[in-house]
């Protein structure tokens, strides 16, 4: 075969078996694990695939989110050690945004002792929880409701943002990957996000690790725009490999 003939075999076989290993590759193809490296490169360089340790498997493409409740019963101790380590980041007197997500929710129960905390936030759950707390100063960003996640998103939201001042910025991801960066495959997500990034003192990504490897249509931001990403501990060797190359500032939870 071919180079182009061999690697649509790749895609092939992943579609039947989703994860194949170098030695299951060059098994089944009958040719070097050097030749099978350079077919995986030129795959993972097209979008095609994704690199995982000792092997490979395809990249996953999110064509729409989960459900705000749905979403809150995904990986509920790993986004709880996420939202530990993002939470010992909050200082008195903060400004912070949190964002709409279920990692973000999760910080909510560890912030009510800050002294001279500001909380601006776009998603209605936050909201709710912190209403109960009035030393807290509680700001909803207004804009376009998104049932689905029960929170605001649009131009509305991003035009609120250019008015305020923030120290620390707290960002969800539907997805994440070092080539791609953060990405959604909602459009109304985007703007606020990016202003985000713009306007906040320091940024930080809470992101699990099932999410990394998927993408959405459209890019937040480069990974490395971000001052840190707070995820957990079960990404894989190669992810790792990945960010450390880009430079990317990661801090890892235990979690289990």
């Amino acid at each position: 075969m071919i180079p182009d003939q061999r690697r649509e075999h790749i895609l092939k076989l992943l579609q039947e078996r989703h994860v194949l290993s170098i030695n299951e590759l060059t098994s089944m193809l009958s040719v070097s694990h050097m030749t099978v490296r350079r077919d995986i490169q030129a795959l993972e360089n097209d979008g095609k695939v994704l690199s995982v340790t000792g092997g490979v498997r395809l990249a996953a493409r999110l064509k729409s989110e989960p459900s705000y409740l749905a979403k809150a019963q995904l990986e509920v101790p790993a986004k709880r050690a996420i939202a530990r380590a993002a939470a010992e980041l909050v200082r008195e007197n903060f400004t912070i945004y949190l964002d709409a997500g279920t990692t973000t929710l999760q910080m909510v129960p560890l912030l009510t002792d800050k002294v001279g905390l500001t909380v601006i936030t776009s998603d209605f759950n936050v909201v709710g929880h912190l209403m109960e707390y009035p030393g807290i100063e509680l700001i909803h960003t207004g804009g376009v409701v998104s049932h689905s996640d029960h929170s605001s998103v649009g131009q509305f939201t991003a035009d609120f943002l250019r008015q305020v001042n923030v120290d620390l910025a707290f960002i969800a991801s539907s997805s994440w990957d070092a080539e791609r960066g953060s990405t959604t495959p909602s459009e109304a997500k985007v703007i606020a996000k990016q202003e985000l990034l713009r306007i906040a003192s320091k940024s930080v990504l809470v992101v699990d690790s099932t999410k990394y490897g998927k993408f959405g249509t459209f890019r937040v931001a480069r990974l490395e725009e971000f001052d840190l990403i707070v995820t957990d501990d079960r990404l894989p060797r190669s992810a790792l490999d990945e960010l450390a190359e880009r430079d990317v500032r990661l801090k890892i939870v235990d979690g289990d």
